[in-house]
């Protein structure tokens, strides 16, 4: 009796949940359109991903196409040197040229410094070394190939696949930066933390968001290029990684911030649902 009555209650649960998850699937293709259709009318290229961390929905706008990541392949530095700290090989109390690691770290993350980076780049063995730790951990869409000061350096290409990330492959690193086990929890809340102060691109992804969201987030920015990736907050709960390259055109912090705030109200008018059986009671 006690077994029926449990299968009774977890088919209604589901007959319950599926026209929200329908709901759910429709107003994510009407997101997806709306930003198709936000994006057409900016001058700028505009590549976008967005996922809830929660329930693994998402939406993508030339998602597979490469775009210059700039400096939010500082993400990837960090991460790569917290690995060897969660390993014990090295420590953010090491020195590394006068300062410590942590410092470095913090200028990197927060300050978006160059010099920063490229000596903890150097430290873990340069652009080859954070290149073997996404390669090493399954990443694809992802290319580390010069330090900043190279990358500076060269000429400029926006289309240039050196260096580059597709908006999809980056939320995916932050995707597993977040749930994933490429951290230990210790590690990786220095890393939101950090970027929870960045300092740079005020004028982008936080720009429209309502006053007290949460974001953790990196930008990147060179001659006619603009990005910000990270996490915002929902008022749920509900963490959504974003990914938003521009490049060429005009305004382009502009684009991203419109793009943000669609994202942000998009995500916030879907109500996940899960579903899991009612365990039998005894």
């Amino acid at each position: 009796m006690k077994l029926r009555l449990t299968l009774l209650l977890s088919l209604l649960a589901l007959c319950f949940a599926q026209p929200a998850v329908a709901a759910s699937s429709q107003r994510m293709t009407a997101l997806e359109q709306q930003l198709n259709y936000l994006v057409a009318g900016k001058s700028a290229d505009v590549g976008i991903a967005a996922l809830d961390l929660n329930s693994g929905e998402y939406i993508h706008v030339k998602g597979q196409t490469p775009y210059p990541m700039a400096s939010t392949v500082k993400i990837a530095v960090a991460a790569a040197y917290l690995t060897q700290v969660d390993y014990g090989r090295r420590s953010l109390l090491d020195t590394i040229g006068k300062e410590r690691a942590r410092d470095l770290m913090s200028k990197m993350l927060i300050n978006s410094d160059n010099r920063a980076t490229d000596m903890l780049m150097k430290d873990l063995g340069g652009p080859a070394a954070i290149q073997s730790w996404l390669d090493f951990h399954g990443f694809t869409g992802l290319q580390v190939d010069r330090n900043i000061a190279q990358l500076l350096k060269d000429p400029r290409d926006l289309w240039d696949r050196r260096d580059s990330s597709t908006p999809l492959a980056m939320v995916e690193l932050l995707r597993r930066l977040d749930r994933g086990n490429l951290l230990s929890p210790s590690s990786r809340s220095i890393l939101l933390n950090f970027m929870s102060q960045c300092k740079t691109g005020r004028n982008r992804m936080k720009a429209l968001l309502p006053e007290g969201t949460r974001v953790e987030h990196k930008t990147g920015t060179l001659n006619g290029l603009s990005d910000d990736v990270g996490f915002v907050t929902l008022p749920d709960g509900r963490r959504i990684a974003i990914a938003i390259f521009t490049r060429g055109g005009s305004d382009r912090p502009r684009t991203i911030a419109e793009t943000a705030r669609a994202v942000y109200d998009g995500f916030r008018s879907i109500v996940t649902w899960s579903f899991s059986p009612i365990p039998a009671t005894r």
